[in-house]
C-alpha cells in the first residue's frame, strides 16, 4: 500500500528533510496512475525508492530522479521543484503532458534535464536560465511550440541541446554562439526558419549538428567549413542553396556523416571531400549538383553509404562517363550506393563487379547508361537490391547473377535487354 501525504508528514515532521519525501509522494500521486513506482512505500526509506538517488554529503537529500519508461502520465507535478538538491532529472519515454513547468527554474543545482519522448506542450520556459549549472537539455520528441529562447545562450556550461521532433518556430538564436562548450545541437523536424547563424559555426567544440527537416534558407555559413571538431552534420530537407567550396573536405578532418539532401545546392561535388578521411555517410541527393562524380571519393576507405541520386550529375562543360564508378571499387566498406535519376551516360565498366562484397544496395536507375550488364556481378553476393531500370542497357542478363542469393529487389525494366529471363530471377525483373 502506498503511503499517504498524512503518513509521510507524521513520520517526518521532525525531520528537516521532510520536504523531499513529501515532494516525491506528491509527484507519485499526480504522475503515477499505473502504480509503476511500486517500491515507493513504507517498506523502504525514500532514498531507496525506485529511480531515486540521494547525496553523499547530504544523504537524505534527493540528487537524481531516473524514471525513464515508467508509464508516468499527466501534467508534471510542480512539487518536483521542492527537490532543491536535484542535479539530474530523467523522465524520458513516459506519457507526460502539459507544459514544462517554470518552477523547474528554481532548481539552481540542476545539471541534467531529460524530458524527451513525452507529449509536453507549450513553450520552453525562458527562466530555465536560472539553472545556471545546466549542462544538458533534452526535450526531443514532444509537442513544444514557440521559439528557442535566446536566453539559453547565457547558460555557459551547456554542452548538449536536444530539441528535435517538436513544433518550434522562429529562427535559431545567434546567442547560442556564446556556448563555447556546446558539443551537440539537435533541432531537426521543427518549423524553424531563417538562416543558419554563423555564430553557431564558430563554436570550436561543436561535434554534432542536426537541423534537418525545417524551413531554413540561405547558404551554409563559411565558418562551418573550418570546424575541425565537427563529425556529424545534417541539414537535410530545408531550403538552403549555394555551392560547396572547392576546399570543403580540408577543414573537416573528423567528419563522419555529411547529410545535405533535399535542398537547392548547385555546382560540382568538391574533389576535396576525400580529405575527410573518416567519412562514413555522404548524402547529397535531391539537389542540383552537376559535373562528374569525383574519382577522389574512391580514397574514402570508411565510406559505407553514398547517396547522390536525383541531381544533374553528368551535365556541365566537362564530359562525363561511367568510368568514375571504377574509383569507387576502392571503398572497401561500401554498403549502399545510389546514383539514380541523374544524367550519367556511357557503358558500365566491368570493374563494377569489383565493388566491395559488403555492397547491399546498388541504384543506377533513370540515367543514360548503355551497353551490356557486365558479367561478374555475381561476385556481389550480399546484394539484396539492384536497380538499373530506365536506361539503354542491351544484351542478356548474365547467368552468374544467380550467385546473388540474397537478392530481393531487381529493377531492369524499361531497357533494351533481350533473351529469356533466367530461371533464378523468376518475375523480379
Amino acid at each position: 500500500m502506498s503511503p499517504t501525504v498524512e503518513s509521510i508528514t507524521s513520520t517526518t515532521e521532525e525531520s528537516p528533510n521532510a520536504t523531499d519525501a513529501l515532494a516525491l509522494l506528491a509527484f507519485k500521486q499526480r504522475n503515477d496512475p499505473f502504480n509503476s513506482l511500486s517500491t515507493w512505500n513504507h517498506s523502504l526509506p525514500f532514498c531507496q525508492w525506485q529511480g531515486i538517488t540521494c547525496g553523499r554529503r547530504h544523504p537524505l537529500r534527493v540528487v537524481a530522479m531516473n524514471l525513464t519508461g515508467h508509464q508516468l502520465a499527466g501534467p508534471l507535478s510542480p512539487f518536483i521543484a521542492n527537490l532543491t538538491s536535484l542535479r539530474a532529472i530523467d523522465l524520458t519515454k513516459n506519457k507526460l503532458n502539459g507544459q514544462i513547468l517554470p518552477e523547474i527554474g528554481r532548481l539552481f543545482r540542476l545539471r541534467y534535464l531529460y524530458l524527451s519522448d513525452n507529449s509536453l506542450q507549450g513553450e520552453i520556459p525562458a527562466n530555465l536560465t536560472h539553472c545556471w549549472r545546466l549542462q544538458v537539455i533534452d526535450f526531443d520528441t514532444n509537442a513544444l511550440v514557440g521559439r528557442i529562447p535566446i536566453e539559453l545562450g547565457s547558460l555557459s556550461r551547456l554542452n548538449k541541446i536536444f530539441l528535435g521532433g517538436n513544433n518550434l518556430t522562429g529562427s535559431i538564436p545567434t546567442s547560442l554562439g556564446n556556448l563555447s562548450s556546446l558539443t551537440h545541437f539537435f533541432a531537426g523536424t521543427n518549423q524553424l526558419e531563417g538562416n543558419i547563424p554563423k555564430e553557431v559555426g564558430e563554436i570550436r567544440s561543436l561535434y554534432f549538428l542536426e537541423i534537418k527537416e525545417n524551413k531554413l534558407s540561405g547558404t551554409i555559413p563559411p565558418a562551418f567549413y573550418n570546424s575541425s571538431t565537427l563529425a556529424y552534420f545534417s541539414i537535410t530537407a530545408n531550403q538552403l542553396n549555394g555551392s560547396l567550396p572547392p576546399d570543403l573536405g580540408i577543414g573537416f578532418p573528423n567528419l563522419i556523416r555529411f547529410h545535405i539532401a533535399r535542398n537547392q545546392f548547385t555546382g560540382p561535388i568538391p574533389m576535396s571531400l576525400s580529405n575527410a578521411s573518416r567519412l562514413e555517410q555522404l548524402g547529397m541527393s535531391r539537389n542540383q549538383f552537376s559535373g562528374p562524380i569525383p574519382t577522389s571519393l574512391g580514397r574514402l576507405g570508411s565510406l559505407r553509404w553514398l547517396n547522390l541520386e536525383n541531381n544533374s550529375l553528368g551535365t556541365g562543360e566537362e564530359a562525363v562517363d561511367m568510368g568514375s564508378l571504377s574509383s569507387l571499387t576502392n571503398c572497401s566498406s561500401l554498403e549502399v550506393l545510389s546514383l539514380s535519376i541523374n544524367w550519367l551516360r556511357g557503358v558500365l565498366p566491368n570493374s563494377i563487379a569489383n565493388f566491395s562484397t559488403t555492397l547491399e544496395q546498388l541504384f543506377l536507375a533513370e540515367n543514360q547508361i548503355m551497353g551490356s550488364i557486365p558479367s561478374g556481378l555475381g561476385n556481389l553476393f550480399n546484394l539484396y537490391v539492384l536497380s538499373m531500370f530506365s536506361n539503354s542497357l542491351k544484351g542478356t542478363i548474365p547467368e552468374d547473377m544467380g550467385k546473388i542469393n540474397k537478392l530481393q529487389g531487381l529493377g531492369l525494366f524499361d531497357n533494351n535487354l533481350s533473351g529469356e529471363i533466367p530461371y533464378f530471377l523468376g518475375n523480379n525483373t
